[in-house]
């Protein structure tokens, strides 16, 4: 067996990307994409028609308004791609929220609102198959925990610290995203060092911990280890919930064979002298201003994929221009 058979016997594998050609090869349960993946997808010749169909969309829903029309095009293009993925796999697509929205919880809620109808519109149930992607501020948690009572199902991502996952186990959100790789990248940087054993990377020892967490206080929340940089931190995770996993790492899993044991279990977590924490405001913003890394991350991860969607409008403005 490949490795990655070995590693979907225990974690669910989730592709992360837009193209759905990529999807198809490795036959994930679950696929996510992010405004960076959809830019990038939304440039390929073979994916025009759903960009155009996007662009349609904007300028007959969107009023007279450029703004208006900008922002229905987006929605759409995020659930033209999100729905064509659905063809692919079994599972869900996480459909990202405008990372510009991230303070806002109101704004939040009605965007994904506004995601709802077209999903809905598309014959599809987003209840079941979609999970909504928020970034991991306070606003966000607290979007996330009443959509969550309204049925719909969140995805917590730009999740670096512990504060984070705490909050977002407590607001009962379905999932989260921690970004591994990130966090390796910003030690790397801040100790002036080229790497870490496996075991003693922090982005995999924060994942370690928070799983370990969920697991020792019966959270059902589901922990999807995210942004991986090489194989060697993926294996370490064998056995997280879930692992969502580029097009290329995919594929050297898929072509190396070898044994892969499982580093998470949840049963040994249950026995762990782990103290439950629980977070208010004041606490939570303490805590992530106390971690450096997280503070930094979250900054700039939301940044990112701000200027992303930025990019993306742009694009879908100058197909428009061409309609």
């Amino acid at each position: 067996m490949s490795k990655l058979d070995q590693l979907k016997t225990m974690t669910t594998v989730v592709a992360d990307t837009g193209d759905f050609e990529s999807i198809a090869e490795y036959t994930p349960q679950d696929a996510t994409t992010n405004p960076s993946l959809i830019y990038k997808a939304a440039q390929m010749p073979h994916y025009r028609e759903l960009v155009e169909d996007a662009v349609l969309h904007g300028m007959r829903e969107g009023g007279a308004d450029a703004l208006s029309q900008t922002r229905a095009t987006i929605d759409k293009l995020a659930v033209n791609f999100g729905s064509e993925i659905l063809k692919i796999v079994p599972g869900r697509v996480s459909t990202e929220i405008d990372a510009r929205l991230s303070f806002d919880t109101e704004a939040t809620i009605k965007r994904v609102a506004a995601l709802v109808e077209l999903y809905q519109a598309a014959g599809i149930d987003p209840s079941q198959r979609v999970l909504f992607k928020i970034a991991s501020t306070w606003e966000g948690i607290r979007a996330a925990e009443r959509l969550e009572r309204e049925g719909l199902h969140c995805n917590l991502t730009l999740l670096f610290s512990f504060a984070q996952a705490a909050a977002c186990a407590d607001a009962g959100v379905t999932l989260i995203s921690p970004f591994v790789g990130r966090i390796l990248d910003w030690y790397k940087n801040a100790e002036n060092v080229s790497g870490y054993p496996t075991d003693e990377d922090p982005g995999v020892q924060s994942v370690t911990r928070i799983y370990n967490y969920y697991k020792r206080h019966g959270y059902q929340t589901v922990v999807m280890g995210a942004s991986f940089r090489n194989l060697d931190e993926i294996l370490e995770l064998a056995g997280c919930d879930y692992l969502t996993i580029s097009p290329a790492l995919l594929g050297e899993l898929v072509s190396t064979e070898g044994d892969v044991p499982r580093k998470l279990d949840p049963e040994r977590a249950k026995t762990m002298d782990i103290p439950r924490v629980s977070y208010d405001e004041a606490s939570f913003r303490w805590d992530l201003n106390e971690d450096a890394m997280a503070t930094e991350k979250l900054a700039e991860g939301i940044r990112l994929f701000a200027n992303a969607t930025r990019k993306l409008e742009q694009f879908a403005h100058e197909v428009c221009h061409n309609c």
